[in-house]
């Protein structure tokens, strides 16, 4: 499982607006002002940035007071952050901050937004110690002059809670995002963009902890008061969009959840231009959708360009560009491109915990990950290790009902089964799928991997009665989804061979016959899968004496084995040997004779004669 960041929301972050009625020689400051606070509400930052820098340059003339400097530096810094350029927005910041110290506490809500703005770009990236005592500063100055209406410290409020969110501490940021989205609602109105920030803020965290279906709403609101009273391409239209795919996404709503993300991407690019890291969110996101279609080359175009923009603008060692390291070794694993993966991971994990720490949800995603790998590597008690390390800090981050705690559970029980420790392996598949019952119904798509691997469980232990519905339903989830069809495939071979098993012929012969062409589809014809499918049926057919039928069906797995020699051929002397025997019913003596001479010349290495 691969938990992405991939959820932005709109954190408050100020640029300062001028004094009414301000003496005569400021007015083409004011002006220049102006047309920055306009123009960045429009989304319109390089005509924006022009306006600041005039700005700038008018109010570092002789005569202008200290304080239109300090606000000119920091309206400059909203822009540069706004378009991703973290490093000169620092500076800004900074040089305001501290001539608004020099000049004393006659504006201290106007020096408190200073302070904001460098605490929400040390949040956005990634420097999260930093920013939490910002906040909090922030914080009590307004509460101590909160004005008429209280906005300022709805801003403080919501600020900290998605510092909180990205620490991982769930329960202190929600009742912060409700606080602010009540205090917004009373000052400007339910349909004001502020409002539709918090709700998108706050749905951001709901989607976190699993409560999609208290999320959904929020997002759909938040996304109608953004369409009503913003441009169609502001960029927090698409932080909604954005959101609201994602929580579709997460549901196996794969549909609805694509033209929400393209036209998020889209408007990403023309307003912020091709590198900006919300860039790379887009085009994660839209790997993300590629890698469950199984359009690989597709998703590693995308993961590769998101990685590069997220070493460029926020560093190597951020915790997004870990994500982005994590997605990319995703991929890999799934190619079976192990050696590419394991470096990936490990630098993810790096990274994460020494920007998270120990216990935050996304370090036990890359714990997981890890494991997976070494699972897959036959490294087993190395993989048990880990998974544990990660099932323990998701349930004590986001609870011990959470669907993150049912994909470790459900792969710490994959160790267990191939340990032959099958009743603790049962145990946890059946936490698992209870847990994703709860938190995503009963028809999600989620479901069906716990509930094939408890019927696995079932099927090894020949407690075929047990498995044969958790079969059923497991294939019954995923062919309603086209993007998992391999996962279907795999489903439809292991329910085959459990009919197989019980001699049902007639219902392994049907499902064989579902299953062929859709390996031949995601495999190609010639792959040994096919193969052993295609000799699965014959041979059943051979058992109920449908020779006509078998007989072709022997001839092509044959085929298929014959060109993996000399890999498989201890199976292609059985294949031989069988169908021979066959031949020999049907009183062709010696065309079965010449099979069984092959299969006795390559189980002892010579070449038939």
């Amino acid at each position: 499982m691969s938990r992405r960041l991939r959820v932005p929301s709109c954190i408050c972050i100020f640029a300062l607006l001028t004094t009414a009625g301000a003496r005569a020689d400021q007015a083409t400051w004011e002006k220049y002002m102006e047309q920055v606070r306009v123009l960045r509400q429009r989304g319109a930052y390089a005509d924006a940035e022009k306006a600041a820098l005039a700005a700038v340059a008018e109010a570092e003339k002789s005569g202008h007071q200290d304080i239109d400097r300090a606000k000119t530096w920091n309206n400059l810094g909203t822009l540069y952050y706004d378009t991703g350029r973290y490093a000169e927005a620092e500076k800004q910041f900074h040089r305001a901050i501290d001539l608004w110290g020099k000049i004393g506490g006659a504006e201290p809500l106007e020096a408190a937004q200073g302070v904001n703005n460098l605490a929400v770009l040390y949040l956005k990236t990634g420097r999260l110690k930093e920013a939490e005592p910002l906040l909090l500063r922030v914080l009590e100055v307004r509460e101590k002059t909160p004005g008429d209406d209280h906005r300022g410290i709805a801003e403080g409020l919501n600020n900290l809670a998605e510092l909180y969110r990205a620490q991982g501490r769930y329960p202190e940021a929600e009742p912060f995002y409700r606080r602010a989205i009540t205090i917004w609602e009373n000052a400007f109105g339910p349909e004001h963009p502020k409002t539709a920030t918090g709700l998108n803020n706050l749905a951001a965290l709901l989607n976190a902890e699993g409560r999609y279906a208290e999320a959904e709403p929020q997002l759909k609101r938040a996304l109608a008061i953004g369409e009503k009273t913003l441009s169609p391409d502001h960029p927090n239209i698409a932080a909604i969009l954005n959101n609201l795919a994602e929580l579709y996404f997460v549901q196996g709503r794969y549909g609805e959840a694509e033209p929400l993300y393209r036209r998020a991407l889209a408007i990403k690019e023309k307003v912020l231009g091709p590198e900006h890291p919300d860039v790379a969110t887009g085009l994660n996101n839209f790997a993300a959708l590629y890698r469950v279609r199984h359009q690989y080359p597709e998703s590693e175009a995308l993961l590769r360009r998101a990685l590069a923009i997220r070493e460029k603008t926020l560093g190597t060692d951020h915790a997004e560009t870990a994500s982005s390291l994590n997605n990319l070794a995703d991929l890999y694993r799934l190619e079976k491109r192990f050696a590419d993966a394991e470096p990936l991971y490990r630098r993810a994990l790096a990274i994460k915990e020494k920007a998270l720490g120990p216990e935050h949800p996304d370090m036990a995603t890359a714990l997981n990950n890890v494991a997976e790998l070494l699972r897959l590597e036959g490294r087993l008690s190395d993989a048990a290790t880990m998974y544990q390390r990660a099932i323990a800090v998701w349930e004590k981050s986001l609870g011990p009902e959470h669907p993150a705690v049912a994909t470790g559970l459900n792969n710490l029980a994959q160790i267990y089964a191939a340990e032959h420790a099958y009743a603790e392996a049962e145990a946890m598949l059946q936490r698992a799928v209870a847990i994703r019952e709860k938190a995503l119904g009963r028809d999600h798509p989620d479901l069906a991997t716990p509930l094939k691997n408890l019927a696995t469980v079932y099927h090894l232990e020949s407690r075929y009665a047990a498995a044969e519905p958790l079969y059923q339903r497991a294939l019954g989830l995923l062919e309603k989804n086209a993007g998992q069809s391999a996962e279907a495939a795999e489903v439809m071979g292991e329910l085959a061979d459990l009919y197989r098993l019980q001699h049902r012929n007639t219902e392994a012969e049907a499902l064989y016959e579902r299953l062929i062409p859709v390996q031949e589809t995601l495999l190609g014809r010639e792959h040994r899968e096919v193969g052993g499918s295609l000799y699965l049926l014959a041979d059943l057919y051979r058992q109920d004496g449908l020779y006509d039928k078998a007989e072709p069906l022997y001839r092509r797995s044959l085929a298929i084995l014959e060109k993996e020699q000399p890999a498989q051929g201890a199976a292609l002397a059985r294949s031989l040997k069988t169908f021979a025997a066959m031949l020999r019913h049907m009183k062709r003596k010696p065309e079965a004779v010449a099979l069984e001479a092959r299969a006795k010349a390559i189980l002892h290495g010579q070449a038939p004669g």
